[in-house]
C-alpha cells in the first residue's frame, strides 16, 4: 500500500506553516524495548505538550479552533487611565475593590473581543479585489460562527451584527441579499463593520479597506478621529466632548481624489452608542461632532466609539434594499401564522440582536418577505437600511467598544491591526 504523505497544514498567528501530521507521525514511533507503561507515560506526555502548544499559538486559516482551545481566561484589551480630573480613580481604594470585581466579570466579553480580533486578522489577509461581497462576508461570519462555537437555536453566543460590507458612498448597513453577486473592485473604499457576542456581552466594531492608496487620508482621518473619540471617552465626560475630539481631528484632514480635494467631515447623523446585554444600540448616542448633548458617561457603561467620514455632504439617507434587521421587546398580536412562526424563529435564533436576509436564508426559511414586512409594520423589528451620502462621495469608518472600568477605561477589542 502507498504511503499516505497527505499534510494537514496549520497556521500559527504569525502566519508560519507547519506540518503538523508528519511531525505527530514522528514522535508517535515507539521502540520494541519500551514497556506497556513507559508506552502510556510517553504517550500522556506527548498529548499534554500538544495541548499546551495547540492552546498557545495555533489557529488554521481559515479559522476553525476555537477561542476556548486558546484560552479559559481571555486577555485584557488595551488599558487607558483616565483624564486628569478623574486620575484619583487609579488609586482610590474603593473603586479598586470595583474595579477588581468588574475585571473578573469580563471574561464573556474579552472572549467575543478575542473571536473578533482573531477573524478580522484572517479578514485582512483574504479580502481583495475580484471577490464577491456575500463570499468576504460569509467567510467571516463563518468563521466567527466555528471561533465562538455558535449553535442553531441557540442565541447565547454569535454574531451580534452581521457582517456589513458597505462599499464608497454607503456608509453602513450594507450586506448583500440573496442573488446580489456585486464584485469588490481595486478603487473601492469599503468598511466591514461585524460584531460577537457571549452571554449578550457585545463587541461591536469595524474597519475600512482600501486598495488604492489615493484613499490614504480618508481613512486615517477616520482612524485617528477614533482614537481621539476614546482618549477624550471617560466617566463624567460629556457626550458632546467625546464629539469635539473626534471632530477637530476630522476636520484637519483632507484629501485628493482624481486631482480635487475634498475636506473630510463628520457624518452628522450617524454615531457611536451604548451597549447593553442582548442591545447593540441602547439608550445613549456618542456623536461624532459637537452637538451640545450634555449627557455624561457614567462608571460601568460600555461604549461603541464609531466613527464616519465622508468627502460628500456629511449626512446620509436610506438607500438601497434592506439587509439589516433587529427585533425588540414589544408584544403585539400577530393574525398571520407565516409572520407568528417566523418571528419565533428570529428570537430562537437572534433574541434581541441585528440580523440579515441571508441568515433567514440559511435556517431555511423561504418565501417569508411579506411576513418580514408585517413584523416591520407591527413594530416587532425594526429594519435598517443601508445609509448612503451622495452619490460619487466616498465613507470611510473605525469603531472599537470601550469598558468604563472604575480604575481605568479598557478598549476591549482593541487589536495590532487598529
Amino acid at each position: 500500500m502507498a504511503e499516505n504523505t497527505d499534510k494537514i497544514e496549520i497556521l500559527d498567528l504569525k502566519g508560519n506553516r507547519k506540518d503538523i501530521k508528519e511531525k505527530e507521525e514522528k514522535e508517535t514511533q515507539i521502540p520494541e524495548n519500551i514497556s506497556n507503561e513507559d508506552q502510556k507515560k510517553k504517550k500522556k506526555k506527548k498529548n499534554k505538550k500538544k495541548a499546551k502548544k495547540l492552546n498557545l499559538s495555533e489557529q488554521t486559516e481559515p479559522p476553525t479552533i476555537p477561542v476556548t482551545k486558546f484560552y479559559s481566561k481571555f486577555p485584557e484589551g488595551e488599558l487607558m487611565d483616565y483624564g486628569s480630573d478623574n486620575l484619583w480613580r487609579t488609586t482610590d481604594e474603593e473603586k479598586r475593590h470595583l474595579d477588581r470585581i468588574m475585571n473578573d466579570q469580563l471574561n464573556d466579553l474579552r472572549k467575543a473581543a478575542e473571536v473578533h480580533r482573531q477573524v478580522r486578522y484572517y479578514a485582512h489577509k483574504f479580502i481583495k479585489p475580484g471577490l464577491k461581497m456575500v463570499e468576504i462576508c460569509e467567510n467571516i461570519e463563518n468563521a466567527v460562527r466555528s471561533l465562538i462555537e455558535a449553535k442553531d437555536n441557540d442565541y447565547t453566543s454569535g454574531l451580534a451584527f452581521p457582517c456589513g460590507c458597505s462599499l464608497n458612498n454607503c456608509a453602513a448597513h450594507y450586506t448583500p441579499n440573496k442573488g446580489d453577486d456585486t464584485v469588490l473592485k481595486y478603487d473601492d473604499v469599503c468598511k466591514i463593520d461585524f460584531g460577537t457576542q457571549v452571554n449578550g456581552n457585545i463587541i461591536d466594531s469595524a474597519f475600512t479597506v482600501h486598495f488604492n492608496p489615493m484613499y490614504d487620508n480618508l481613512v486615517n482621518a477616520v482612524k485617528e478621529s477614533t482614537y481621539a473619540g476614546i482618549k477624550a471617552a471617560g466617566i463624567d465626560v460629556r457626550l458632546t466632548d467625546v464629539g469635539e475630539s473626534i471632530q477637530e481631528v476630522m476636520e484637519s484632514y483632507e484629501v485628493e481624489i482624481n486631482g480635487k480635494t475634498y475636506p473630510v467631515k463628520p457624518i452628522k447623523n450617524l454615531s457611536g452608542h451604548s451597549l447593553d446585554l442582548y442591545k447593540i444600540h441602547s439608550s445613549k448616542s456618542v456623536p461624532i461632532y459637537k452637538n451640545g448633548d450634555q449627557t455624561k458617561m457614567e462608571e460601568g457603561e460600555h461604549f461603541a466609539i464609531e466613527v464616519f467620514g465622508s468627502t460628500g455632504k456629511g449626512y446620509v439617507n436610506d438607500s438601497l434594499e434592506c439587509s439589516h434587521y433587529i427585533s425588540n421587546d414589544r408584544f403585539v398580536p400577530l393574525r398571520s401564522a407565516k409572520a407568528k412562526s417566523l418571528l419565533n424563529t428570529i428570537k430562537k435564533n437572534f433574541n434581541t440582536m441585528a440580523f440579515c436576509k441571508r441568515y433567514l436564508d440559511r435556517l431555511g426559511e423561504v418565501k417569508y418577505g411579506m411576513a418580514l414586512d408585517n413584523l416591520v409594520e407591527n413594530g416587532l423589528v425594526d429594519a435598517c437600511p443601508p445609509l448612503s451620502d451622495i452619490h460619487g462621495s466616498y465613507t470611510a469608518q473605525f469603531e472599537h467598544t470601550v469598558v468604563l472600568r472604575p480604575c481605568c477605561k479598557e478598549v476591549v477589542s482593541k487589536g495590532d491591526d487598529y
